[in-house]
């Protein structure tokens, strides 16, 4: 069935009325404000659907991907775990990135839109059994919205809440199985299908916060109105978390957007003054300064540069700030955030920190044993941390590679000052 097809069937099957669509970019924040009275006025009563599986048909006309990094499209996951028996669904809102906030944002200014989401997902597979994995900062705005809910005769789903720990691999679809199981929030090494056999063994659905809100608003509008903003193969908006800029904040982007705008138009700050862009996380990759024009937030766009728009998080780094350290210090990071289940995350990831480290603050240090050691760890680790923190080391000896040559000749071309923004958060 067509886009325009599914329109009308949303109409058809949906008992409830419900407002009129948000215009524009600014969809999952368009409530006034977080209660459930601002809700419903902005976005209608939970839909009524008479036939809750076609949400994973509309779902798919849609063009809805995963928001929580990988990007894998939404219906195929939901497909999978509606044909096992006694699926379960998890909203994963614990993001790990430790300069991202965009799911903590969500669930405190719309977490409405994050449970009206899982409810209906659940019912759209047949799921009995919802839990909703965040810190336990955040889970406070969820559990005020699940009173209100309750108070107001519309809960109808029993939602368990597990607070997330405060580290970069809790959001990893594996480590939230165990989390919510009661055990350490750590990748599982053996890594199986959790739509086929997840939590207690049963089919679970993972899906990140974000991808939930936007599945509430296509059961509302429909995947026809989802695709008036976006790109073709990527339709909808994202949300972004922006460091490093004038003005600094999540906000909400049609994907497509070119790096530069976003700079320039959100940021208030002149790509002329960037050094280089760190997209997707801290496993992602920097975008050198003379390609971000080109540089749009889809896949796509992104591919000849060996980077994709992950989890959302833009980090800018001034002209003032060298990339070699600022590589360096998340490198060095994400050593120290390693699962220690595997001789990779162990041993390989200090080395290659302190090779790192080395080279950017001791102006020493051998570029071809960093290559070396990322190479070494890479696709031999019992998760993708290893995988993921050798490709952003990759990345940084690409785009930093004159630094890296003035570095061996003990000398730097830039000065090392904090960045002033402001937070409008």
């Amino acid at each position: 069935m067509n886009a325009h097809g599914l329109n009308a069937h949303a109409r058809l099957t949906t008992r409830d009325p419900i407002s009129d669509p948000p215009r524009g970019a600014r969809r999952l924040l368009a409530a006034a404000g977080p209660d459930l009275a601002a809700h419903t006025d902005r976005y209608g009563p939970l839909p009524a659907l008479t036939n809750p599986p076609a949400l994973i048909d509309m779902v798919a006309a849609a063009g809805l991907r995963g928001h929580g990094g990988a990007g894998f499209p939404t219906a195929r996951k939901m497909t999978a775990a509606a044909a096992g028996h006694r699926p379960i669904v998890i909203a994963n809102g614990a993001e790990g990135e430790p300069e991202s906030s965009k799911d903590a944002i969500l669930l405190t200014r719309a977490p409405h839109l994050v449970l009206d989401g899982l409810i209906l997902v659940a019912d759209a597979i047949g799921a009995h059994e919802c839990h909703l994995y965040a810190p336990e900062p955040t889970l406070a705005s969820v559990r005020r919205a699940l009173s209100e809910r309750r108070a107001a005769g519309a809960y109808g789903h029993r939602i368990q809440l597990t607070a997330a720990p405060d580290t970069f691999l809790s959001g990893e679809k594996s480590a939230v199985i165990n989390a919510v199981a009661g055990r350490s929030a750590l990748p599982s090494d053996k890594p199986v299908s959790m739509s086929h056999k997840g939590l207690r063994g049963r089919p679970t659905l993972v899906h990140n916060v974000e991808t939930l809100a936007h599945a509430a608003l296509i059961a509302r509008y429909g995947p026809g109105w989802f695709r008036t903003v976006g790109t073709r193969d990527e339709p909808g908006t994202m949300l972004v978390t922006l460091t490093g800029t004038a003005v600094t904040g999540v906000v909400e982007v049609p994907f497509g957007t070119t790096l530069s705008d976003l700079l320039t138009r959100t940021g208030k700050t002149d790509p002329a003054t960037v050094r280089s862009v760190l997209i997707g996380g801290y496993h992602g990759a920097w975008i050198p300064a003379g390609a971000l024009r080109q540089a749009a937030l889809s896949t796509a766009a992104l591919r000849s540069l060996h980077a994709t728009p992950g989890a959302g998080l833009i980090r800018a780094l001034p002209l003032t700030h060298c990339g070699l350290r600022a590589s360096a210090d998340i490198t060095t990071y994400l050593a120290a955030q390693n699962a220690g289940q595997c001789g990779p995350c162990r041993n390989g990831l200090p080395q290659l920190a302190d090779a790192m480290a080395a080279l950017a603050y001791g102006y020493a240090g051998d570029p071809s044993e960093i290559v070396w050691l990322a190479h070494l760890v890479d696709g031999r680790g019992a998760c993708h941390h290893p995988d993921g923190t050798a490709r952003f080391v990759r990345s940084a000896l690409a785009v930093f590679a004159e630094d890296v040559a003035l570095h061996l000749r003990g000398t730097c071309q830039v000065i090392h000052t904090p960045a002033g923004t402001r937070n409008t958060r």
